[in-house]
């Protein structure tokens, strides 16, 4: 099965994540870069409101092509206990070309269920696996055993 790992990272919680996916399930991984300027106190408000607002915004090109792929993990921080604007607007326009899907997203408190229904419905697709982690747990290094978990369901499907 061919995957594709996608995510979009603020402060590169997420990034981890997604490397030590891709990593483990030795399949293809790109970074969404967003043309907004999200860095520090100022980029996190606006980050947040717009979340909330579930405003989409412009994104760099991509170089992967998700509708070759038979599995596309998309992975988000939780903004606002909402999926992260980049993420939203990701897959607003490339649902149509998204076979199936898996979730993943960081947090630093809670949001994630609400976020993985969200993208559901927005992708119009039920996921097949769903990861939740809290940004403290990525920074203590303390997810191994969840990454490995989320990995094995991919792996069988």
């Amino acid at each position: 099965m061919k995957t594709l790992v996608i995510f979009y990272s603020r402060t590169g919680t997420t990034k981890k994540i997604a490397e030590n996916i891709s990593k483990k399930l030795k399949c293809d991984i790109e970074e969404i870069f967003d043309c907004e300027n999200r860095v520090g106190v100022k980029g996190y408000i606006k980050s947040g409101k717009q979340a909330t607002l579930k405003k989409l915004t412009k994104l760099k090109d991509t170089n992967k092509d998700p509708s070759i792929y038979d599995l596309v993990i998309i992975g988000t921080p939780i903004w606002a206990w909402n999926m992260c604007c980049p993420i939203r607007t990701y897959i607003t326009k490339n649902k149509e070309h998204l076979r199936k899907v898996a979730f993943f997203c960081t947090m630093g408190g809670s949001g994630a269920n609400r976020t993985f229904k969200c993208m559901e419905k927005l992708c119009n697709k039920k996921s097949v696996a769903c990861l939740k982690l809290k940004t403290k747990d990525v920074i203590n290094n303390n997810y191994s055993e969840k990454v490995k978990e989320f990995t094995e369901k991919l792996k069988i499907i």
